[in-house]
């Protein structure tokens, strides 16, 4: 959430209230539910009125009835070209913007995703109406956390990453959180206490607070929107995240490494007892 939170701040920057001279759609794959046509004639002409984001996607509502839902998955990437730049490889869509310059939508592994929603309904588009709250809203309260914690039988560290039961988390914030809270990932997350599930969600708002602030800090490349934000720039910098083997930043025990859903964990064995 941190990273996409950063990128829609810069769009919103630097696109807000410019018009889209030509939308092109060069790889269907990317809307599938869209032709290149429709994409084109829903798009051409509007001016970018609110860019904003839920969960980990980018809202891009315009001035016309069509709002653009973005997800940029594992390789999505958005830049900002200056006029006769190439195009890059790999470019699913691209809106020329009446300034001359591009707004790129690039992605190496096509996993990235952007569907056509009427403006009104994008709040009610399936992707994002089974989302749980976001972190930062009232919504997010302790009560709500042990209420859905106490909902699954899964393991800690799988429920925090079910963007049903807590929005925005990734894989590096998630490990953190627990740390910062000294809670075991491979727990059951409905044994969590009431107590341990409170300084859980302090901990949550900690880690995506710190990571929000530190993108907000650097200058925003529009050739770049990405940057290397809090995911990237602050390697070195995690308690436990990919740091297998190396000692505790608080007890010195090696810090351990188990897997949960396919997806690496990293823990202290001591501390997160």
């Amino acid at each position: 959430m941190p990273e996409v939170e950063l990128v829609s701040r810069a769009l919103a920057a630097h696109c807000l209230g410019r018009k889209v001279v030509s939308a092109k759609l060069l790889r269907p794959g990317l809307a599938p539910e869209t032709t290149p046509v429709t994409f084109a004639r829903r798009l051409n002409g509007g001016k970018f009125e609110r860019i904003s984001r839920r969960g980990k996607h980018i809202l891009l509502e315009f001035d016309r009835r069509y709002a653009l839902l973005a997800h940029l998955r594992m390789t999505g990437r958005f830049q900002l070209l200056p006029p006769g730049y190439p195009l890059p490889a790999h470019t699913p869509a691209f809106f020329k913007i009446d300034d001359g310059r591009r707004l790129i939508f690039t992605d190496q592994r096509h996993f990235g995703m952007m569907r056509l929603v009427e403006a009104d309904k994008i709040h009610h588009a399936r992707e994002l109406k089974s989302l749980a709250p976001e972190p930062f809203s009232p919504e997010f309260s302790d009560d709500y956390l042990v209420e859905t914690l106490r909902s699954t039988t899964r393991t800690l560290k799988e429920a925090l990453l079910d963007q049903t039961k807590v929005s925005g988390l990734g894989n590096i914030y998630a490990a953190e959180a627990m740390f910062l809270a000294g809670v075991n990932p491979s727990l059951s997350a409905f044994r969590l206490s009431r107590a341990r599930v409170a300084r859980l969600r302090t901990a949550i708002l900690e880690v995506l607070r710190a990571s929000i602030l530190h993108g907000s800090t650097l200058n925003v490349d529009p050739e770049n929107l990405e940057q290397s934000y809090y995911g990237g720039g602050y390697h070195g910098k995690w308690h436990v995240y990919n740091r297998e083997g190396e000692p505790c930043s608080r007890c010195d025990s090696a810090i351990k490494r188990t897997v949960h859903g396919a997806r690496s964990t990293y823990y202290c064995q001591k501390c997160q007892r």
